[in-house]
């Protein structure tokens, strides 16, 4: 890989051309495997029309639910909210991506000096799209984070299909879409329709309710799969840790399955006090006699889902979803 610095000289090299009748411009870099920047396409994200080049000479990446996607394209990267990935994206490993930091405490300044013709924000990062525009002018903001209102899958599907027109990887987008879609096929035709679903985030060693439709990372799933929730709220949140009632009351429900998404399994793995999810479950006295547990339907998401949301890790947990339907049928 280049090292950082010449990353950001070869912007200066960069012409954009148009991608039909047009020759293309400049040389080869190491970025693009020996081919030529091949032009511009035309993408639309949350904000509006935005043309940029295809692919790009220096990106930034803030999205986590980007990372390993752009991970396995072999997308590099100038600089990256590293410090966000957790430990299974394999920019962590690479000196070369320059840490911009958390959404906590970002040091947008990192991404000033990365030279960046495609910024990939959304999600934590959305709240500094207005300052970062203002600190790069010349970037395009490619923010593609799930709208309210529109079906998650859906927009999870639209995320994968513009990031695979920016960086030429249409046929790896549309394989990566049909195995997303082969594996809500598999849960929608293992579930079993009189069953009662709850979903809870363990996170500080306490189980949260997580709401169907608007519950943090779960929520989406009732709508996708149809599934019946054992136990609804009025005004219900999309909070991270999720809503506060009490597990008395996720044990009355009597759910038949308790899916879990396991925060502290993402960003606290390694500390003395932690507790995986699917244990905080099992060894809740509160649950013991509830349908999920007695028969051993808990299903956790894998550990980095808190901070790798992207479709391969929902695609992973629809498929081991699908496994333990068609296991208890």
């Amino acid at each position: 890989m280049r090292n950082t610095s010449t990353r950001f000289l070869a912007l200066a090299g960069v012409v954009a051309v148009a991608l039909t009748g047009c020759a293309p411009g400049g040389g080869a870099t190491a970025d693009d495997g020996g081919a030529d920047a091949v032009g511009t396409v035309t993408v639309e994200d949350n904000s509006g029309t935005h043309e940029v080049p295809s692919p790009p000479q220096s990106v930034v990446a803030l999205d986590n639910r980007t990372f390993e996607l752009l991970s396995d394209w072999g997308v590099e990267l100038s600089a990256a909210a590293v410090s966000l990935m957790p430990d299974t994206i394999g920019y962590v490993n690479d000196p070369e991506v320059v840490d911009v930091g958390t959404h906590n405490e970002p040091d947008l300044e990192v991404i000033v000096a990365a030279q960046p013709d495609v910024i990939i924000s959304g999600q934590r990062f959305s709240q500094y799209d207005e300052d970062i525009a203002k600190l790069v002018p010349d970037a395009t903001i490619i923010n593609l984070e799930p709208r309210d209102g529109e079906p998650f899958d859906a927009e999870l599907r639209r995320q994968i299909e513009v990031l695979g027109e920016i960086f030429g990887k249409q046929p790896e987008a549309e394989q990566m879409i049909a195995d997303f879609d082969a594996a809500i096929e598999r849960v929608k035709a293992s579930y079993p329709a009189d069953a009662t679903v709850m979903g809870v985030s363990t996170s500080g060693g306490e189980i949260g309710y997580l709401a169907p439709s608007v519950g943090r990372t779960i929520g989406p799933l009732f709508d996708i799969f149809g599934f019946t929730p054992s136990l609804e709220v009025d005004d219900a949140s999309d909070n991270h840790m999720g809503d506060d009632i009490s597990v008395e009351a996720i044990a009355q429900s009597n759910p038949d399955w308790i899916l879990v998404m396991d925060r502290d399994g993402a960003i606290t793995p390694d500390d003395a006090e932690y507790t995986p999810g699917g244990d905080l479950i099992a060894g809740s006295p509160a649950l013991q006699n509830v349908t999920a547990v007695q028969e051993g339907h808990v299903v956790v998401m894998p550990q980095d889902t808190y901070t790798n949301e992207g479709m391969q890790t929902y695609t992973e947990y629809f498929n081991q979803l699908a496994d333990a339907f068609e296991a208890a049928a």
